[in-house]
């Protein structure tokens, strides 16, 4: 049927700048920046499958995510796929 996509931006919050921070100097996982980004990439994966069931699909295939920063303090989350219709 064709491509669908689903896509969010989110922005670093100040505890999570500060927490950042911290960790770069005793190293570790950040997890405020883990939570944020487990987050978005759930939201984008429902604006993907809303798209699909928008189109009349019933599946989507070869489903991908992508990502970038935007300035110093937003991320972008895409995921991406083809939608399909099942034969029954």
């Amino acid at each position: 049927m064709g491509e669908v996509f689903g896509m969010t931006v989110q922005s670093r919050n100040m505890f999570s700048n500060m927490s950042a921070g911290l960790k770069n100097i005793v190293g570790g996982e950040i997890k405020p920046y883990t939570k944020m980004l487990e987050e978005a990439r759930q939201e984008a994966i429902d604006r993907m499958c809303v798209n699909a069931q928008t189109m009349g699909a019933d599946a989507v295939i070869m489903m991908r995510f992508d990502s970038g920063s935007i300035g110093q303090d937003m991320m972008s989350i895409t995921a991406y796929g083809t939608a399909v219709k099942l034969d029954k």
